[in-house]
């Protein structure tokens, strides 16, 4: 059995998986203060009470975007598992050609996104739209270049900067709208954050495709725990909400000596 961690700015999103198919998948808000036996007491206590055994665990691989957990996280799998994690930092294989102009700035989830794209549907030039904490766009070519990509607030990020930066906006729960036009604050709240990340999402994949792809069909891939907001409005080509984790999964048959 295999454990996979995705350790976002938020939250880490984790998955078990057997005969490469996800047994469990988990999650668990994170604070940068987190201790190693902080980290191995969740981790073992996420895999009995879902009828495993932490003895059944013979690989871990991670990623991170947090360089505080990293310490944590290696001390955890080797103290509470015997195990010495695969980690997605410069230096391991992701069979990608990397054109970033720096590639230790790249977040080792869009690396990881990306390599699972690139596995899932090959021959195609792909955009992985990742919505968490932050949007992302990553660009990958049918060749398996790592093209970059673009950065934008999330979601969440927005909301709490509305509250935060003015004087009566409340808090919202982000949900889908059922009209573009907000008869209440709320409504109106919840309609901006919604509608205005799809006209990013829209047109940021529009320029790419442009300026990359000649206008050419990019096959574009949603993930990320709000993605599911869009799922029947055809800006995604699919939603895999596991994506990070399969690159994960993909990443230590690259790395196999």
């Amino acid at each position: 059995m295999k454990m996979c961690l995705d350790f976002g700015n938020s939250q880490l999103y984790g998955g078990l998986y057997k005969d490469k198919s996800m047994a469990v998948s988990f999650r668990k808000s994170m604070n940068k203060g987190i201790s190693s036996d902080e980290m191995g007491i969740f981790l073992k206590s996420v895999i009995k009470e879902n009828g495993f055994q932490p003895e059944e665990i013979k690989s871990i691989n991670f990623c991170s975007v947090v360089p505080e957990f990293n310490h944590s996280i290696k001390n955890s799998c080797m103290n509470y598992f015997g195990i010495t994690p695969l980690a997605l930092e410069p230096g391991v294989k992701t069979g990608l050609q990397i054109k970033y102009i720096n590639q230790s700035e790249v977040g080792a989830d869009r690396i990881a996104n990306a390599i699972a794209a690139c596995e899932l549907h090959p021959n195609c030039d792909i955009i992985v739209v990742d919505m968490g904490t932050a949007t992302t766009f990553d660009v990958v070519t049918k060749n398996k270049e790592y093209l970059g990509g673009a950065i934008i607030p999330g979601i969440s990020i927005g909301m709490e900067s509305l509250v935060q930066r003015t004087a009566k906006l409340p808090m919202v729960e982000i949900i889908k709208p059922k009209d573009v036009c907000g008869k209440s604050t709320v409504q109106s709240i919840q309609s901006g954050l919604y509608f205005g990340n799809l006209g990013a999402i829209k047109e940021i994949c529009r320029e790419i495709t442009e300026s990359c792809f000649d206008g050419n069909k990019v096959f574009v891939l949603g993930t990320g725990g709000i993605s599911g907001l869009y799922d029947e409005l055809g800006v995604f080509d699919e939603i895999n909400k596991d994506l990070v984790l399969e690159g994960l999964i993909k990443l230590e048959e690259l790395n196999k000596c």
